[in-house]
């Protein structure tokens, strides 16, 4: 009788520890992985990957039984979702996870997506002579704390210009080259292909690539959930491992990239290609190489307020071991 109340006893306390996650189950691991992403060539890994199945089938013997794609318009609200736990992985601009980890997202960037790629595009009729000629002039880009925000915003101080001497309106992609074409703004920073859409159409030149503005600039990165890389670390791997064959047919197949990014979005194939032949970007998906940008990021959103009263470190923002054990 004792010796059945001492199994009843540690069968709840059991019970107990797994309930409270001590102990994982089968249960408590990813079966359905979501992923965001944005509809810019910058990211068109992440579509090449869905669109090749690679993402299910090699997943599958992780546990995965299913891969859910979301779209957003740009990086902050997508870091609003993760921070909301409604995304395991992101493709995102490496600027918006910095503000989303100073409000406490558990995750990290793990991998390089794309360096540069951006334009400032100023519409036919309005005169461009340089920085100085954008004071008093109404601008479309990305929300705060996005990687346009930030890279605009130091490209102008660097220049003696205080961004509030121009008139800076938050707008996503669509909004921004339907703001421009209907002259509501007098010009705006994009990433691609947004730049080729409103060239192509006759609505706006490119006037400074964002190489130009900071040469080699990190832009997009792979964001990683903390509770993914440390509960199913094999999987966390295979991801990355995902990745860097998606960015590697890319590079190699880049006019096939472009039919995967027009079918996935909708948009004119010849634009897509266009956009592919004269963006200044690069795909990418060594996270050691966007390190010094990205830190620069850290900094300047402390400055302009966006990470509280803490600037955050490469410690708090980076994990590379899992990329690092990938390649070798």
């Amino acid at each position: 009788m004792r010796r059945d109340l001492l199994i009843a006893a540690f069968a709840v306390a059991l019970a107990a520890v797994i309930a409270l996650g001590c102990i994982g189950t089968d249960e408590e691991k990813i079966t359905t992985l979501r992923i965001g992403y944005q509809p810019s060539t910058h990211q068109v890994a992440a579509m090449v990957a869905m669109e090749e199945g690679w993402w299910l089938a090699d997943l599958s013997p992780f546990g995965i039984e299913k891969v859910e794609a979301f779209e957003f318009p740009s990086g902050p609200p997508e870091m609003q979702a993760m921070l909301g736990g409604h995304l395991d992985v992101a493709y995102v601009g490496a600027a918006p996870p910095i503000s989303a980890i100073a409000q406490g997202l558990d995750a990290k960037i793990v991998a390089g997506v794309n360096s540069n790629g951006s334009n400032l595009m100023v519409r036919p009729e309005v005169s461009y002579s340089g920085p100085d000629s954008l004071r008093g002039l109404s601008l479309g880009t990305f929300p705060p704390g996005s990687i346009q925000d930030t890279v605009l915003k130091k490209w102008l101080q660097d220049n003696g210009i205080s961004p509030e001497e121009i008139d800076i309106k938050s707008m996503g992609p669509g909004d921004a080259v339907t703001a421009i074409s209907a002259k509501r703004i007098d010009c705006c920073f994009l990433p691609t292909p947004a730049p080729s859409i409103i060239e192509l159409a006759g609505n706006g030149r490119s006037v400074v690539a964002s190489g130009d503005m900071w040469p080699n600039h990190a832009c997009c990165s792979l964001v990683i959930s903390g509770k993914l890389l440390r509960d199913q670390p094999d999987l966390a791997e295979e991801i990355i491992k995902i990745h860097i064959k998606a960015t590697e047919y890319i590079n190699e197949n880049p006019d096939r990239a472009a039919e995967i990014y027009s079918a996935k979005t909708g948009q004119d194939l010849a634009m897509v290609r266009h956009s592919i032949e004269h963006w200044d970007g690069a795909w990418i998906s060594d996270p050691h190489i966007t390190i010094p940008s990205v830190m620069e990021y850290a900094r300047i959103n402390y400055e302009l307020g966006y990470t509280g009263n803490r600037q955050l470190t490469e410690e708090d923002l980076f994990d590379t071991s899992f990329y690092d054990r990938v390649t070798g």
